[in-house]
């Protein structure tokens, strides 16, 4: 049986809303492209050897993007995955796996890629990503410039795989969120309360 209940979109509107002001603020603040002395990443983004002197950084760096590319890849990202999950999961647990990832990927990333800055949504995205491969796994999506339909699973792993070979990417923090999302879709499954 299908089960319908109305889907609140708020709090996802917000993060989007929330990001693109602070990259305005970002841009406003310094030259382009943005450095890592531009005063919006020196405040918010996530310096690794200075975190115990600015731990807010841990959850503020995920609202902070370094290009027009960075940005727009991780919010149409957001968008489509994230109103997916709200659909599926409800709001409040749609913001928990989101901040929960984010978190866990920065934490991964200070251990393992300590004296950097880290700035992005990735890895609270790829947390999203991680949860509904394992609720919803026959959900299909488009990769640009894939012409075709290919499974959520597929994409996260090439995903991922760009992580690890580009240059400059937080791999370290998009592979926290993304198992932070697959333990938390497997006990979300197991306790099926999901809807279709």
């Amino acid at each position: 049986m299908r089960t319908y209940r109305p889907v609140n979109l708020n709090p996802l509107w917000f993060l989007i809303a929330l990001n693109v002001v602070i990259f305005i603020v970002t841009l406003i603040s310094g030259p382009y492209p943005i450095r890592i002395d531009n005063p919006v990443v020196v405040l918010l983004g996530l310096h690794t050897e200075d975190f115990l002197h600015q731990p807010w950084t841990i959850i503020t760096n995920l609202f902070v993007h370094g290009s027009f590319g960075h940005i727009i890849c991780n919010m149409v990202s957001l968008y489509f995955l994230g109103r997916f999950l709200i659909q599926l999961v409800g709001a409040k647990r749609f913001l928990i796996v989101y901040f929960l990832g984010g978190l866990v990927g920065n934490i991964l990333f200070i251990l393992l890629e300590p004296y950097s800055i880290g700035i992005g949504a990735s890895g609270a995205i790829f947390a999203l990503g991680g949860m509904l491969v394992m609720i919803a796994p026959g959900l299909r999506v488009i990769i640009i410039p894939i012409p075709v339909p290919v499974p959520l699973w597929m994409a996260m792993a090439i995903f991922l795989l760009i992580s690890f070979l580009g240059s400059g990417i937080a791999w370290q923090a998009h592979l926290g969120g993304l198992l932070l999302g697959l333990i938390a879709g497997y006990r979300f499954k197991k306790k099926r309360v999901y809807f279709y």
